[in-house]
Parts: structure tokens; C-alpha cells; sequence
């Protein structure tokens, strides 16, 4: 009898496993060449995205900052939870290998006629062990790795987007501190020229126009000034409220704390597999719905269901202590689906039919990943471009201002009034501030670049 059951447990476990014993396998014609089009920039195989984030900032505060966000974060710390419960569900996926045991103890009285009742107790001991749905186990097992897997990659996902978040408000409070500065120079220059301006109307030399609009001047540049403290007190706000804290001043540093990197290469466009979560997400998902087509697939063979019983009884007898008999049995059920199979086939359909779904939602997520990888190199690029374009800029505005100020001042030429000297310091003030915005983009759109490219996603 063993001998039997052992072969039918052989057989049946060789049918399934023909072809749903399968591992999940990349598609051999997924195409990852010109995915960043004319934007990829050096040969080496991982490039930017394949640093960690404490090797792509350096500033220690902002090092420090993120840390913090890292472990007071509720998402990140939710997301350690769901790893934890994904983790328990694959130890349940591996345990359905094991036979199940089972004790149910009975106890029975049964009298006639209500004569003395006789006692009888039964304490079975039972195991059940499914061996033809290996197949199926089998996947369910591997789908489970992959959900753990799937679980992980979210929290990378998270990570990354937070470290990028942190590192943005940063900077941009740095930039609004550098914009601050300069308003407060200027408000404070601007305050001396209306001064000015008042005593050469009461030598004759001036009018009061030119005073109307020195003092106008000052007024909107001291109004700019509140809206760069009310700027800088939501700018860390907003990064005290990812951080989990209330209200308070955030240390930093400046603009030039932030250290681009010597070099900056794209890598190949094989790497996003590598280092993107969404793009690893995606493909999480298509191993999963391919397990999926392999339990439907395993599905069609037979089930094999060895079971037994071992136990004792009284069976009546008077003496209840002390068993009466040994009992045991031992049953193998082979369950071959016959009549599902219109069920069974409609079922692998619907599995097929989602496993290329899953496919092309992969295929996409690398086109859009190469498609950010290539609007994020150009926008460093073009900031990068337009920093010698503004700094000449602001070369000319400040020799405009000097000139027109000494051609003021001294009256030479009944060309030059106030409204010259006016549009030349709004001018150049206008140009400072653009030169800040755009020392921020360049460090924005870096930052943008290695997150693209799937950087601040690794675990430290």
C-alpha cells in the first residue's frame, strides 16, 4: 500500500511540475537601448543613480536632516510593518509544505431507557499532507517572495522621494536666505539713495518726482521682504512637517555647500532595472502575475491528499481511563478535475491575459524612466548654460547702475534723471535674484537627475 501511494505521489507530482516549476525569467526581447535618447552621458554601467545618499550629500546638516526624516517618518516606519506582515505571510506560503496535524478528542454518554449510561471517548490524533498541489504550493510560495520583495521596493520608493523632498526644501531655504541677504543690502542702499536724493532736491539739484519714486522703490523692495520671510518661515514648516516635528528654525548652510558631482553620468539604461523602484515595482508585478499563470496551469493536474488517523478509544467499555483499543487508518485521494475545465481554462486566460498586461505596464515604466532621465539632463544643462549668460548679465547692470548713479549725481547730462537710475538698480536687483534662482536649479535639477536615474533609494 505505501508502495502505491508512493508512485501516485511520484506521478502526479512529475505532471505538475513539467511546466509550472518554472522560475519567473526577465522577457529576453525587452529593449532598453536609446532609452535616454541623446541624453546618456559616460559608460559606466551603474553611473549617478548608484550612489547612496550620504555620497551624494555631503553637507553634514542636510545629512543629518535626512537622517531624521528617515527615522521619524510614519510612512517609512508603516512600510517596516508591511514587510513584517508580508514576511509572516511567506513563512505561512512555505509552512503548507508540512502535513497538518490535528487532535479533536470526543466524549460520548448513551443510555436506554434511562438506565445507567454508558461512557464512550474517542482521542484521534489526524494528518492530512496535500502532495499533487506541489505545483500550485510551489507557486504560491514564490509569489509570496515576490510580495515581500514588492513590499521592500515600496519602501525604497518612499525613501527615495523622501531624501529628494528633504534635500529640495533644503536648498530652496538656502537660496531664499542668499535672496534675503541681498534684498536687505539693497533695501539698505536704496534707503541712503532716497537720502540722497531729499538733500540734492534741496540744493535745486533734483525734484520731487525723482524723491516720489526713490521712496517707491524702497517700499517694494522692503515689501519683498516680508515675502521672503514669509517664504522661508513655510519652506521649514513644510520640512518640519515631513520631518515630524513642530515649528522650528531648521540649521543650514548656503548654496555652496552643496558639492556637484566631478562627473555626471547617466550609466546604461539597464541600470534603472537596477536602482529604480518604480521600474522594479513594475517588474514585481509581472513576476507575480507570471506565478499566477503557473497556478492556473497547475491547476489541470491531479491533486494528491494522503491522510491518516491514529488514536484510541474505550469503545464502551466500563473502564474510562484506560484504552480500550488502538484504531488507525490511512487514506490517499487522487482528484483529477474533469469537468472544470472550461472554469479551469477560462482561469489561465484571465491569468495570460494579465501577465501581458503586466508586461507592457513594465515595458512602459522603463520608457517613462528614460523619457525623466533625458527632461532632467537637459534642465541641468540649461541651467548650467545660463549661469555665464546671467553673470555677464549682471556685469553690465552693475556698471549701468554706477554710471547712471555718477551721471545723477553730478548732473552732467539733463538725459539722465531718477527714473534711470531707477530702472538700472531694478534691474540689476532683478538679475541677482535670478542669479540665486538659478544656482538653485542647477542644484534642483541635479538632484532631480539622480533621483530620476534612481538615486537616495538604496538602504544604508
Amino acid at each position: 500500500m505505501k508502495k502505491q501511494l508512493f508512485i501516485i505521489a511520484f506521478a502526479a507530482t512529475c505532471l505538475s511540475s513539467c511546466s509550472v516549476m518554472k522560475n519567473y525569467e526577465r522577457p529576453a526581447d525587452l529593449r532598453t537601448e536609446g532609452l535616454y535618447g541623446t541624453a546618456q552621458v559616460g559608460q559606466s554601467e551603474q553611473g549617478l543613480g548608484a550612489k547612496a545618499w550620504r555620497e551624494f550629500f555631503t553637507d553634514p546638516q542636510l545629512q543629518e536632516l535626512i537622517q531624521r526624516g528617515l527615522a521619524q517618518s510614519v510612512s517609512m516606519r508603516q512600510l517596516d510593518l508591511q514587510i513584517q506582515e508580508a514576511q509572516e505571510y511567506l513563512k505561512c506560503s512555505k509552512l503548507a509544505y508540512i502535513p497538518s496535524l490535528a487532535i479533536a478528542p470526543q466524549g460520548q454518554l448513551s443510555s436506554f431507557d434511562w438506565s445507567k449510561p454508558l461512557k464512550f471517548y474517542t482521542v484521534p490524533l489526524s494528518a492530512s499532507w496535500q502532495i499533487g498541489s506541489f505545483g500550485t504550493l510551489r507557486n504560491a510560495k514564490k509569489k509570496a517572495e515576490v510580495g515581500v520583495e514588492q513590499t521592500r521596493v515600496a519602501r525604497q520608493a518612499v525613501q527615495q522621494a523622501l531624501v529628494a523632498n528633504i534635500a529640495n526644501i533644503y536648498y530652496s531655504l538656502c537660496m531664499l536666505d542668499a535672496q534675503l541677504a541681498i534684498s536687505e543690502q539693497t533695501a539698505k542702499n536704496w534707503r541712503e539713495s532716497v537720502e540722497l536724493t531729499r538733500k540734492l532736491m534741496a540744493a535745486g539739484r533734483s525734484n520731487k518726482a525723482a524723491v516720489a519714486q526713490s521712496e517707491a522703490n524702497c517700499y517694494s523692495v522692503e515689501a519683498n521682504l516680508l515675502d521672503l520671510r514669509e517664504g522661508i518661515t513655510e519652506a521649514e514648516n513644510a520640512l518640519c512637517t515631513i520631518l515630524g516635528e513642530p515649528p522650528h528654525h531648521i540649521q543650514r548652510g548656503t548654496l555652496a555647500s552643496f558639492q556637484a558631482p566631478a562627473a555626471i553620468e547617466t550609466g546604461v539604461p539597464m541600470a534603472l532595472l537596477q536602482n529604480r523602484p518604480d521600474v522594479k515595482q513594475a517588474e514585481l508585478k509581472l513576476a507575480s502575475a507570471f506565478y499566477d499563470v503557473n497556478s492556473a496551469q497547475a491547476s489541470f493536474y491531479p491533486a494528491l491528499t494522503i491522510s491518516g488517523t491514529l488514536g484510541f478509544t474505550n469503545n464502551g467499555s466500563s473502564v474510562e481511563l484506560n484504552p480500550g483499543k488502538w484504531l488507525w487508518n490511512a487514506l490517499g485521494q487522487l482528484a483529477q478535475p474533469i469537468f472544470q475545465n472550461g472554469r479551469l481554462r477560462a482561469q489561465k486566460k484571465v491569468a495570460l491575459m494579465q501577465q501581458e498586461e503586466a508586461k507592457m505596464a513594465f515595458e512602459h515604466s522603463l520608457i517613462s524612466a528614460g523619457n525623466e532621465v533625458n527632461t532632467a539632463l537637459v534642465k541641468l544643462q540649461t541651467a548650467q548654460g545660463k549661469r555665464q549668460l546671467i553673470e555677464g548679465q549682471i556685469r553690465s547692470l552693475s556698471d549701468a547702475v554706477s554710471a547712471t548713479e555718477a551721471l545723477y549725481k553730478d548732473n552732467v547730462s539733463r538725459q539722465v534723471n531718477y527714473l534711470n537710475v531707477l530702472t538700472a538698480q531694478t534691474g540689476l536687483l532683478s538679475a541677482q535674484l535670478g542669479q540665486l534662482a538659478n544656482q538653485y536649479a542647477i542644484i534642483s535639477a541635479t538632484i532631480e537627475l539622480y533621483q530620476t536615474l534612481g538615486g537616495g533609494s538604496l538602504t544604508e
